[in-house]
């Protein structure tokens, strides 16, 4: 948020601003995938403190001079913040199967708390992002954030165990592709999960808010944020929404994705319809929320439940890796079929990569 309101101020043309998340996304792919290997050679915990040592330098990186911040050298001081924060998500995320060492429904209780706590604070860090721009200038918020984090940088260090997910063999890179062919098929089924989401909601929602809609910046960004808070919290409530006695299994990620298939296509027909398109987005958008986070948060305790303690931190990172493709693609192709279809043709590929990861989830297995 910072990055994106300062460089507008600054000049920047929208087009030059998404430039500069471009290796951000990209290099998400790369650092999961390598982000596994060195968690089980090196140790989860070690991992996540690389991965915050690192944003901690790239943003002191955007400290310096307005002469300084081209759009090659933003690119990549991003570059780098996507690479540390793939290395703690990974690391984080599998962190949970070493440390619970639970039974199925808690070990899914646990996960549902850290994704939706994750997703709750990344809205909130819309908010905070703005505030501190207003309250402070640039360079003092990141020198804020960079303090901050290098405390939990340093809290972190002392309080956990350092040989979470490091494996007893030496991990070989060829290791970092799964074998498991639950894994895979799950992993299959993420990238079009995810790439169902960003398909509308990064370049076709908001500009359609703003332009159509005559929503001004801070009514768009406020509704995503909150909605990106109403999220991680719903994901978070999972276990107990659901009322499984059991842990989720393939069936249930088959099941709640053909219910995600119809919201986004149900908003693409009321649009159609000419119904009150403020209403139906509100609405259709909450309701694919809630839906959507139920699916993510199965999804993320499958990926725990399929893997072993001893090569969690690799299976993870495959994983991972796929849902960073996801996301990359429906970035991509949100502004190219908003640019020709508009936002209902952005919710029917969305609907159609829904029924992919539907389809795909027939494979899984059923317990």
């Amino acid at each position: 948020m910072l990055v994106v309101l300062y460089f507008h101020l600054l000049g920047y043309s929208p087009l030059e601003v998404a430039m500069l998340f471009l290796f951000y996304e990209f290099f998400g792919i790369v650092t999961n995938l390598v982000g596994g290997w060195l968690g089980a050679r090196i140790g989860l915990n070690l991992t996540m403190n690389i991965g915050m040592a690192l944003q901690v330098f790239a943003l002191l990186a955007l400290a310096v001079p307005d002469s300084w911040l081209s759009v090659g050298y933003v690119m990549a001081a991003q570059a780098l913040s996507g690479i540390a924060k793939d290395l703690n998500k990974m690391s984080a995320k599998a962190s949970v199967k070493s440390i619970t060492q639970a039974g199925d429904a808690s070990l899914f209780k646990w996960v549902a708390i850290l994704t939706g706590s994750k997703n709750t604070l990344k809205g909130v860090g819309f908010f905070i992002g703005a505030g501190l721009l207003q309250w402070l200038d640039f360079r003092n918020s990141l020198f804020v954030l960079a303090a901050m984090l290098f405390t939990v940088l340093l809290i972190t260090w002392w309080m956990l165990p350092s040989a979470v997910g490091k494996m007893k063999d030496k991990a070989k890179f060829t290791q970092v592709f799964s074998t498991i062919k639950a894994i895979n098929i799950l992993s299959a089924a993420r990238f079009f999960l995810f790439g169902s989401r960003d398909i509308w909601f990064v370049v076709g929602l908001p500009v359609f808010l703003y332009e159509t809609l005559g929503w001004d910046f801070y009514k768009v960004g406020g509704f995503i944020a909150l909605w990106v808070i109403a999220y991680g919290i719903v994901q978070a409530a999972s276990p107990k929404l659901l009322r499984h006695k059991k842990a989720p299994t393939g069936k249930s990620a088959r099941n709640w994705a053909l219910v995600l298939a119809l919201f986004p296509a149900g908003i693409a027909i009321a649009l159609q319809q000419n119904w009150a398109a403020d209403t139906v987005l509100i609405v259709g958008l909450a309701l694919f929320g809630i839906v959507f986070a139920i699916n993510s948060a199965v999804h993320s305790y499958l990926i725990l439940a399929y893997s072993s303690h001893d090569k969690v931190a690799m299976n993870v990172g495959f994983y991972y890796m796929s849902n960073a493709g996801g996301r990359l693609a429906g970035t991509v192709l949100s502004g190219w079929i908003y640019q020709i279809y508009g936002l209902e043709g952005c919710l029917w590929w969305s609907s159609g990569f829904v029924i992919m990861a539907w389809l795909i989830s027939f494979a899984l297995p059923e317990k």
